[in-house]
């Protein structure tokens, strides 16, 4: 028999006590000793509220019933409500993927022969690589990889076949950092770590012949990140991409670079140098600078640097300093980042468990569960499943037991 959800089982239980809204309403309030009216009553039973666990228990008591049946009643309504919730963000995720894709013309038809390279061709170039950067938001590197990659191949061949001036030829270069840096980052998150290292190396060549030294920090960047997804230390690294880039960096570079180093350090359990590389990051955030940022720091800002600490800090086991900038942050998080969004919900369940708030983590990995289904990366089912191993040894705990069982573990 299907598990009802509070509203129906309100409503039946009310209707058989033979008892109204009002009528029950009183019944509470006297046994609660707080006055509750019938358009409370109505809300739990249309469920555009739910019954906090104080009303839950007293609700139980009016009806003499178990207060266990009535949590799971709520129980069962917030999984149809997320559920409801997962299908629209998936469906709002797809639709806005596919005009994003229909905006951009992905297939390169453009004929290539020797010709010569203008300012308004980088700049148009430009352009369509700062739209395509954007797909990365909605979709993961299985779909962004083959378009990334195929900027690669073209923007080379630019450099091979046609004519252009120096100045001309060192933007293009640093055009190609730049699309190496995606087609890295794209083949990372598709599981294809030994290519991603490659177009990082190749990044990093690209943009020091074209004298970028901030994409060149940025390669760095990327590939100390990918090092600490392995047993290796990315500290060096992270440090040496702060030292190259500096003499070009913008605020907002400099604040990628340091929030990636403090990153390499939590992960190599260096909680001092962790600390100290988010403040620089925060403040390098704050310094007013007359330069254009590049586009591909678009999005860094002060909550960028918030979800870092809040991982960093739950990498240290320091959940009473991760679980509040996570819980902050990710409560308006928009759920058609859907990847980024598991992910980070994944050490926002992890920071619950180290403070033994078993329940609170399994809810939170179900839902990061819930938003990475279909998602074209391959890193929130890795980071899900590590997580659900650490919930093992509390099977026997209802809430862990479905979601391991939902998992397969």
């Amino acid at each position: 028999m299907e598990q009802l959800g509070i509203g129906a089982l309100l409503r039946s239980q009310r209707e058989d006590a033979g008892r109204s809204q009002a009528s029950l309403a009183a019944v509470l309030s006297e046994l609660s000793g707080r006055a509750v009216t019938r358009n409370e009553v109505s809300r739990w039973e249309s469920e555009r509220r739910l019954p906090t666990p104080f009303w839950q228990k007293h609700i139980a008591a009016g009806f003499g019933a178990d207060v266990q049946e009535i949590r799971r009643a709520v129980a069962v309504t917030r999984a149809k409500r997320r559920k409801a919730k997962t299908g629209e963000v998936v469906q709002r995720r797809e639709f806005i993927g596919a005009m994003a894709a229909l905006a951009i013309p992905l297939a390169r038809t453009d004929q290539l022969s020797a010709r010569q390279i203008g300012q308004s061709d980088v700049d148009q170039l430009r352009r369509r690589t700062a739209r395509l950067r954007r797909l990365d938001n909605i979709v993961g590197g299985a779909e962004t990889f083959p378009v990334y990659s195929a900027e690669v191949d073209f923007t080379q061949q630019l450099l091979r076949k046609s004519n252009y001036s120096i100045d001309i030829g060192h933007q293009l270069q640093a055009l190609l950092a730049e699309q190496q840096q995606q087609a890295g980052w794209a083949a990372f998150d598709h599981g294809q770590n030994a290519l991603a290292q490659r177009f990082y190396t190749d990044s990093r060549i690209a943009a020091e012949e074209a004298g970028a030294l901030d994409l060149a920090g940025n390669a760095l960047a990327y590939a100390a990140y990918q090092q600490t997804t392995t047993a290796q230390s990315g500290t060096a690294l992270a440090t040496d991409s702060c030292e190259v880039a500096r003499p070009m960096a913008t605020p907002k570079v400099s604040a990628l670079l340091l929030e990636r180093k403090a990153w390499a350090h939590a992960t190599a359990r260096e909680p001092q140098e962790a600390d100290r590389a988010l403040n620089m990051a925060r403040e390098a955030l704050q310094v007013r600078d007359d330069r254009p940022d590049p586009d591909w720091v678009f999005w860094v800002n002060e909550v960028e640097i918030d979800i870092m600490a809040g991982r960093c800090w739950t990498e240290l086991r320091r959940p009473l300093r991760a679980v509040p900038v996570l819980e902050r942050v990710l409560s308006g998080f928009d759920e058609t980042h859907a990847r980024d969004k598991a992910l980070y919900l994944t050490w926002l369940a992890t920071s619950y468990l180290h403070a033994h708030e078993v329940e609170q983590a399994a809810a939170t990995l179900t839902r990061a569960h819930e938003l990475a289904a279909g998602v074209s990366s391959v890193r929130p089912a890795v980071r899900i499943q590590a997580v659900a191993r650490q919930l093992t040894r509390y099977r026997s705990t209802p809430a862990v037991g479905e979601l391991l069982t939902k998992l397969g573990s």
